[in-house]
């Protein structure tokens, strides 16, 4: 299998695919196999997150590294989305406008590059709603 095509085949890495247990409600991201609330008594199922959320905190980037490829400064955020779990994500927007509790929704972007020929990785980074 080549590299590409294992890492379209992982679903939650693009469409923010977790799971929820129908046995007590809660969703997870990333996805589990078992709720650590119910243990074996908890079934999980597939679910796709509506890929809205807000701002729970953020901090400003000035200094990235030197795998950066985007611009500077730039907003990194735990985002809870609306269904519950937390992520650390990019906020993209101007770091000026961020603030605690602003709505956002997802895009799929460029993440990083390896070098100017190799290979580009893609993911979920969200922008103010």
């Amino acid at each position: 299998m080549s590299v590409p095509r294992f890492w379209r085949e992982i679903p939650a890495r693009y469409n923010l695919i977790g799971t929820r247990c129908e046995t007590c409600g809660n969703y997870y991201f990333p996805p589990r196999r078992f709720c650590p609330e119910c243990r074996r008594q908890g079934r999980m199922v597939e679910y796709q997150f509506k890929g809205t959320g807000e701002v729970v905190t953020y901090s400003i980037v000035h200094t990235p590294g030197d795998s950066w490829i985007g611009g500077k400064p730039y907003v990194l955020a735990i985002v809870r989305l609306d269904e519950g779990p937390c992520l650390t994500t990019q906020v993209i927007c101007d770091p000026a406008e961020i603030r605690i509790g602003m709505r956002v929704k997802k895009v799929f972007r460029k993440i990083s590059e390896d070098g100017d020929k190799g290979m580009i990785h893609y993911g979920t980074k969200f922008v103010p709603a």
